[in-house]
């Protein structure tokens, strides 16, 4: 079964758990595919789609909220997992839900909010300023959540 992860990422944390998860799922029966990228993709190519994106500002990027648009009934005859990357412990579960349609949500077999990273040294000095102003963060900091992806896998194996 071939499986497509499908994301979108600013500093590079949604893309090294795409990574991850095609290490763990055997990433000979997976296609990594960064929506920045490459934005045609024919998902009738794979059995499983897998849609990862990091939340910036609240949101989904414009790629990722494109590509679900104009593939939602494709997405909804796949086995699917959804996931995102994000640093606010109490708007993750409100950004999740903002992320993806209910329709979407009902049909996964896997859902998982996997925790995120500042890249102090990948931002540009207004995104460092805004980390600052919001979280007070002023350093690079990881709360990348591996439990959360092990059961991600889990789930979506299952």
């Amino acid at each position: 079964m071939k499986t497509a992860i499908i994301y979108t990422s600013w500093h590079g944390t949604t893309e090294s758990i795409a990574q991850t998860i095609a290490e763990k799922l055997g990433s000979e029966n997976c296609q990594i595919i960064n929506l920045k990228k490459q934005t045609k993709i024919n998902t009738d190519n794979y059995d499983h789609v897998i849609l990862g994106s990091s939340i910036h500002a609240g949101n989904i990027s414009g790629k990722m909220k494109k590509f679900i648009s104009k593939n939602t009934l494709t997405l909804l005859q796949k086995k699917l997992g959804l996931y995102i990357c994000c640093m606010d412990p109490n708007r993750e579960l409100i950004q999740f839900e903002t992320a993806f349609p209910d329709i979407l949500r009902k049909h996964a077999s896997a859902m998982a909010i996997l925790g995120g990273e500042f890249k102090m040294e990948k931002m540009n000095f207004f995104e460092r300023l805004i980390v600052k102003k919001v979280s007070g963060i002023t350093e690079s900091k990881s709360k990348i959540k591996t439990e959360e992806i092990e059961k991600f896998i889990h789930d979506f194996k299952n």
